[in-house]
C-alpha cells in the first residue's frame, strides 16, 4: 500500500501540531470511542508528513516518528499502540551556550485496547518500538513509514493489535524526557 505524502505544502507551528493532528484524525474517522487500527496509521501517515515550524533542522534529528506499543501507567494501564512523532524544538534557551540542547515533544495518537483483551498479558510482560526514525519529509519520509509498516507486519503481536478492535484514541502533546 503506497504512504501518501501531504500535499499541503503549509507548515504548522509546532504548539499547533497536535490540533492539526486531531484534524486529520477526525477525517480519518479515528475518535475517542471508535477506530480502527488501519484509520489510525493512516491519519499518522499523512500528519507526520506535515512540515512543522519552531524546531531543530533535519540535520539535528529535530523530526522523527516512533511506533511503540505496551502497558503504561500515565495510560491508565491500558494496552495501547502509540504512533508519535518527536518534535526538537529549538525556540527556547542560549543556543550560544556550548550545552544547549533543544527540548523535546512528542504529539502522539494513543490507540487503546481492552485490558481482556487475548495478547494484553504478553503486551503488559514487554512492549516494545520501532526505533524512532528521522528521515526528510516527502519521499525519503514515505519510504520509512513504509519499511516501519513492513516491520509491523512482521511482528506477530503487532499483528493481532492491528487486526483488534481498539476501545478508544487520544491525541496527546508530551514533553519528552
Amino acid at each position: 500500500m503506497p504512504v501518501r505524502e501531504h500535499s499541503d505544502a503549509k507548515s504548522v507551528p509546532w504548539r499547533s501540531s497536535p490540533a492539526v493532528f486531531e484534524q486529520i484524525v477526525a477525517r480519518h474517522g479515528v475518535t475517542a470511542d471508535t477506530c480502527t487500527v488501519e484509520a489510525a496509521w493512516a491519519a499518522f501517515e499523512e500528519f507526520v508528513q506535515v512540515p512543522v515550524e519552531g524546531i531543530a533542522g533535519q540535520e539535528d534529528d529535530g523530526d522523527g516518528f516512533i511506533v511503540e506499543w505496551g502497558v503504561w501507567d500515565w495510560n491508565g494501564d491500558r494496552p495501547a499502540l502509540s504512533l508519535g512523532r518527536l518534535l526538537a524544538v529549538d525556540e527556547h534557551g542560549d543556543r550560544s551556550d556550548p550545552y544547549w540542547q533543544p527540548e523535546y515533544w512528542k504529539v502522539e495518537l494513543q490507540v487503546f485496547f481492552a485490558n481482556d483483551s487475548p495478547w494484553a498479558g504478553p503486551l503488559a510482560d514487554g512492549g516494545g518500538d520501532s526505533g524512532f526514525d528521522f528521515a526528510a519529509i516527502g519521499t525519503p519520509r514515505a519510504d520509512a513509514l513504509a519499511a516501519t509498516r513492513r516491520f509491523i507486519d512482521q511482528e506477530p503481536l503487532l499483528g493481532v493489535m492491528w487486526r483488534s478492535a481498539p476501545t478508544g484514541a487520544e491525541v496527546t502533546l508530551d514533553r519528552a524526557g
